[in-house]
């Protein structure tokens, strides 16, 4: 069986993964611990690691089970299919937040304008700054070696 991104409305992360596990599907929705600060107090809460995404376990036939959950918008799609996460990845993500030396955690994408060092290929541990963020590439300029790179990911 795959693990699926499902996509869910905003501030729903929770009770999305509690009816699918009511329902028997297995699902996995990170959160971290942060401290949340009012005029008068502060609270430790726990909060969706991924805005908006839950990740589900069940065979591409059981695929269609998760939009009797209140709350489900759609599935994260890549390339025109399902996005699929490895049991690995998962394994990553689950293994990480349980780490005691985790303090402070943020998810953001990239960005034009990031300034960002390549860590493989033919350019490894060059600096290179964000010049354009496509569906299908990315366009970065190497200020080191003078030149212009169109990455294109799959």
């Amino acid at each position: 069986m795959n693990w699926y991104v499902v996509y869910t409305k905003p501030k729903w992360e929770k009770k999305v993964a509690d009816k699918l596990n009511q329902l028997g599907i297995e699902c996995y929705c990170p959160l971290i611990t942060q401290i949340k600060q009012w005029s008068d107090r502060k609270k430790k809460i726990e909060t969706p690691l991924f805005n908006s995404y839950v990740f589900v376990q069940l065979s591409d036939s059981d695929r269609n089970l998760v939009f009797q959950v209140q709350g489900v918008v759609r599935y994260l799609f890549w390339l025109g299919k399902p996005a699929i996460v490895k049991d690995q990845e998962i394994e990553i993500i689950r293994t990480s937040l349980k780490s005691p030396n985790l303090k402070d955690v943020s998810v953001s994408t990239i960005q034009v304008g990031d300034k960002i060092k390549l860590e493989s290929g033919a350019f490894i541990n060059q600096d290179a700054i964000v010049q354009e963020v496509s569906n299908n590439y990315y366009v970065l300029v190497l200020e080191a070696l003078g030149c212009v790179l169109k990455i294109k990911y799959k």
